[in-house]
């Protein structure tokens, strides 16, 4: 018998996806009310650091591409995309956004490049959780989260169809 648990699937909405992405733009608002800008970590990042920047008015996005998944897989971290450090400097009063925090690898990197930006995600497992300073929901190692754009809406028969075809 295996000691792993068993992985649990999170299927998000778009309508979840938006509310919880609000949620955190009002705790980032409650801990500071004058960013300086943001940073999207492509391309999780980019639809929740959209919304952060509406809620909060920040005009001042730039992107940094870390790719650490392949497809389902954890592969290798890699910066693809950096920032410019002439802009954003160490990081002081910028907003690093996320769509999730896992295992904290891409967190790590982003601690390493700005080590005084402040890095929030809308979801955090518990690996990651203490490389991030603001999340809005925790979910267990063990669940993976569909996203909205990972997922399609497919029309499917009645269940009493199915039925009649046995």
């Amino acid at each position: 018998m295996s000691d792993s648990p068993v992985p649990k699937h999170f299927i998000v909405s778009w309508d979840q996806f938006h509310r919880d992405s609000r949620a955190l733009a009002w705790r980032l608002l409650e801990k500071h009310s004058d960013w300086k800008g943001i940073i999207a970590i492509t391309r999780g990042g980019l639809i929740p650091a959209g919304i952060v920047a509406r809620e909060l008015e920040i005009k001042l996005v730039e992107t940094i591409g870390i790719s650490s998944y392949d497809d389902k897989m954890r592969s290798q971290v890699s910066i693809i995309k950096n920032i410019d450090k002439k802009i954003i400097n160490s990081g002081e009063n910028w907003l690093v956004i996320d769509d999730l925090v896992d295992s904290g690898s891409t967190a790590k990197i982003i601690r390493k490049l700005l080590p005084k930006a402040h890095i929030a995600t809308v979801y955090a497992k518990p690996d990651g959780e203490p490389i991030v300073d603001t999340y809005v929901t925790w979910v267990s190692q063990a669940t993976w989260i569909y996203f909205p754009w990972d997922v399609d809406i497919q029309p499917i028969e009645p269940i009493a169809s199915s039925r009649k075809k046995e």
